[in-house]
């Protein structure tokens, strides 16, 4: 196992998860064997980015806001911690030679020139975060495979597909099924939604998430970001990949092979335990991840989901299919147009308005460098703002 370890985005859900299952794990392991946190960073949170610093005695610290750089250095004064600055901070954290495994979990673009980084030296990349695989699949995937890394999946869907797939070879998969739970709006009508509360969007029934992925969950835009990654990450066309809906979210996801297999992962909803896959694969170890009963197994169900309440799931199949610049696009203009909701400046039916004005004006490259994905990203960001400062929305 690489036991050396970064952690991009320690102070989220994520992180913050990622550290207490290095606890649990270490906790049966004698000292030589335990996992090392190397490296964290945090984005604005310095406080408990300081606090996390004086536990773990990490040998770097990133702070990728550059705006609480010096207040973060005030905090951790007299600690041997050498601190970085700004995406470049993270990008250094993936290349350090002490580190050997990292964890993204940064949201949005930022933690793209990181996760290439960490590919490029051979790392394992424990990928949380679902923007580089949808801004960048092609480009990391092949990256990846050039040098010898790792990709390994942290979102619980993903990594019970990469699970199940232990089970058979690449050319004896039928189809690949991520489940959803559906969200806070499973089985409500179109317009009975548009103008919901971010009270309403945020109060999902099964997981405890961060605001901008409980917004993308409601939306269904995760989903459709999953089919994305999913398309790259398993290299599986979109014809291969289905979406059903689980609202018990017990099945992570589902793998079925040509001879009729279906193989699940199942467990409770709680992301110890894709997290700790992600660290200690191959080797599976007891951790701090509740175990499944058979009380849990009394009820499931599932549905097809509803593309008239949900049309983002379609945009996915859609964007996964064309590749090239509009994935970056589709990520960003969510991205912009999701903080525009928390904010109260635009209605949650905006949000997927707002995504398919994007994809309909943009600048579409079929072969794009990360340069242009990146210029793709900006423009989409740019022209969010701009529909809200030009009135475009019902």
């Amino acid at each position: 196992m690489r036991k050396r370890i970064a952690i991009l985005g320690s102070t989220g859900s994520i992180g913050t998860t990622a550290l207490r299952v290095i606890d649990g794990v270490n906790a049966s392991l004698t000292e030589e064997e335990q996992f090392k946190v190397v490296a964290l960073s945090g984005h604005s949170n310095v406080k408990l980015l300081a606090e996390q610093v004086r536990r773990y005695q990490p040998r770097y610290a990133a702070v990728s806001d550059t705006d609480y750089v010096s207040r973060f250095q005030r905090l951790v004064e007299g600690q041997n911690v050498q601190v970085l600055a700004g995406t470049e901070g993270l990008k250094k954290i993936a290349e350090v030679e002490e580190v050997d495994t990292v964890l993204a979990a940064v949201v949005g673009a930022a933690g793209l020139a990181a996760v290439l980084a960490a590919i490029r030296k051979g790392k394992r990349a424990a990928i949380a975060n679902k923007e580089p695989l949808v801004i960048a699949g092609k480009l990391i995937t092949s990256e990846a495979k050039k040098c010898e890394a790792q990709l390994i999946p942290v979102d619980s869907e993903h990594s019970a597909i990469f699970q199940a797939l232990q089970s058979g070879r690449h050319n004896e998969v039928e189809k690949i099924v991520l489940t959803t739970s559906g969200g806070p709006f499973r089985g409500a009508r179109p317009e009975n939604i548009h103008d919901a509360t971010v009270e309403q969007v945020l109060a999902h029934p099964v997981w405890r998430m961060g605001r901008k992925i409980t917004v993308d969950s409601a939306t269904m835009m995760n989903k459709a970001l999953e089919i994305i990654e999913a398309r790259w990450l398993f290299n599986m066309t979109p014809e291969k990949i289905e979406v059903l809906v689980h609202p018990q979210s017990i099945i992570h996801s589902l793998v079925e092979f040509v001879d009729g297999s279906v193989i699940a992962q199942m467990g409770i909803p709680d992301m110890s335990l894709p997290i700790q896959y992600a660290l200690t694969y191959p080797v599976r170890m007891a951790g701090i991840a509740k175990k499944l009963k058979a009380e849990h197994l009394r009820t499931l169900t599932f549905e097809q989901p509803d593309f008239r309440v949900f049309p983002a799931i379609e945009m996915g199949f859609e964007v996964a299919q064309k590749g090239g610049t509009a994935a970056a696009v589709f990520n960003a203009a969510n991205e912009a147009a999701v903080e525009q909701f928390l904010a109260g400046r635009i209605k949650f039916g905006n949000i997927v308005e707002l995504v398919r004005h994007c994809l309909e004006n943009c600048n579409y490259r079929d072969r794009a460098t990360l340069e242009e994905l990146l210029e793709a990203d900006a423009w989409a960001k740019k022209e969010v703002m701009e529909c809200l400062k030009n009135h475009q929305l019902r």
